[in-house]
């Protein structure tokens, strides 16, 4: 069994940036695919950003291009998503993700989820 539990979200102004983590815990044989998907008000949960199990691979929603990044430290079994130059439109609870195999954009793919946290940005 895998836990993930998220933090780092709040309220930031249009413009600014947050930096969400994601503590791993629990017994896997290697690092897993992890994703960060997000769901705002009455919209379906989206995919956001993947990191394949060696940190070599991400991959980006076309909305966050350019402006998210996603990385992960092995040591500290921690997954990051930097979110810079933030939109109200990006306001939602963020979901850390973690998956043994499948499609790296598929929210069904996924196998073990976070509770979430909210990134709010006022427009």
């Amino acid at each position: 069994q895998v836990q993930l539990v998220e933090s780092g979200g709040g309220l930031v102004q249009a413009g600014g940036s947050l930096r969400l983590s994601c503590v791993t815990s629990g017994r896997t044989l290697s690092p897993l695919a992890m994703g960060w998907f997000r769901r705002a008000p009455g919209q379906e949960r989206e995919f956001v950003s993947s990191i394949d199990g060696n940190g070599g691979i991400t991959n980006y929603a076309d909305s966050v291009k350019g402006r998210f990044s996603i990385s992960r430290d092995h040591a500290k079994k921690t997954v990051y998503l930097q979110m810079n130059s933030l939109k109200p439109e990006d306001s939602a609870v963020y979901y850390c993700a973690a998956r043994v195999r499948g499609r790296w954009h598929v929210v069904d793919d996924y196998d073990y989820w976070g509770p979430g946290t909210q990134v709010t940005v006022p427009s």
